[in-house]
């Protein structure tokens, strides 16, 4: 049976002090007998020192540059080796008996390899978080959307998620792993480098028959934007571009249809962004299909023989049934 000492929680960190100081004192405090370490991306602050001063407990390890949240976690991970692992964002606070029903779930169901818990917001803690909320789903042109929240309509934290459900994609702010299924996987794609990762890892569990789960019984705060906000071009380009990127490698069928519908709607939220005065959000939209179609030759390389696996995603158009059909709620 898997208990706390099997867990290794992993903050991944660059130039984060401030976030450091204000969230690890949670952890330490509600993550007794589990494993606690830092992984630095080369930062340039005082991170470290600050840590291995007032902190002496976190084991330390520091990545040779900053490869972002994928290769980060690849290149930190390789030298974990607790069989549970959970990789934590360096701006969420967690709650006292966060990890019991996590590692229950585990013990529980053999074939549950990927764990996300509630996330609500730090900043509003009766509500739920952009950023995973209560679980997360994909449509089958690539749009993520969650339990709790679609596109920006984020609900009201009443309970009404307080159960266990097989889940499409766990949050990147807190997703917990099988260490061997995350070495079976081959980690993170690196070339993301942040953003949208975390659904392509869950979507390649999803194809060799991995179980993602939401448990609603453990709970976390996250801060949320606190490396991009979304009001930068930059997190806008990621995300569009790795959207593109998860859909071809990972979709089973029909993917030359997917991906052109997926770009029209691109193109009207590129759009949308001209409209709002923004131009330097569409600006970023066709940089983002110039680099997916420059990345083609790789993509092809990496679509595996997908099974011709059913029900990848719960909502024919989130699109559709948001802006046209005026649904809100999961």
């Amino acid at each position: 049976m898997l208990q706390t000492k099997d867990l290794a929680v992993v903050i991944l960190n660059w130039n984060g002090k401030s976030l450091l100081e204000k969230f690890l004192p949670s952890v330490l405090k509600y993550s007794k007998d589990a494993g606690i370490y830092l992984a630095d991306n080369a930062s340039s602050d005082d991170s470290i020192a600050f840590v291995s001063k007032h902190f002496p407990m976190v084991k330390i390890i520091q990545n040779t540059e900053n490869g972002g949240y994928a290769k980060g976690y690849n290149d930190a991970l390789k030298h974990v080796e607790e069989p549970l692992l959970c990789l934590l964002n360096s701006d969420v606070e967690v709650t006292e008996n966060w990890l019991h029903p996590i590692i229950s779930e585990f013990n529980a169901n053999k074939n549950t390899a990927i764990i996300q818990p509630k996330i609500l917001d730090y900043n509003n803690k009766s509500h739920f978080e952009y950023a995973g909320a209560a679980g997360g789903f994909i449509d089958k042109f690539g749009y993520p959307y969650c339990r709790g929240r679609i596109f920006n309509t984020i609900e009201k934290d009443l309970g009404q998620y307080n159960d266990i459900k097989t889940i499409f994609w766990a949050s990147g702010a807190c997703l917990f792993i099988r260490n061997a299924v995350f070495k079976d996987l081959n980690g993170f794609d690196e070339s993301y480098f942040a953003h949208m990762e975390e659904i392509d890892l869950c979507w390649r569990a999803f194809n060799k028959n991995y179980k993602t789960k939401y448990v609603g019984t453990s709970t976390i705060y996250h801060f949320g934007g606190a490396t991009l906000s979304n009001t930068n071009p930059k997190k806008t380009y990621l995300n569009f571009r790795n959207s593109l990127f998860t859909l071809f490698k990972n979709t089973d069928s029909n993917v030359i249809f997917k991906i052109l519908a997926r770009m029209l709607l691109d193109g009207i939220a590129a759009v949308r962004f001209l409209l709002q005065l923004k131009p330097a959000f569409l600006f970023v939209i066709l940089k983002a299909h110039g680099s997916f179609y420059f990345n083609l030759p790789r993509l092809l390389k990496q679509r595996e023989d997908l099974a011709k696996l059913p029900g990848y995603y719960e909502m024919d158009s989130i699109v559709w049934s948001y802006f046209i059909k005026n649904k809100k709620t999961f």
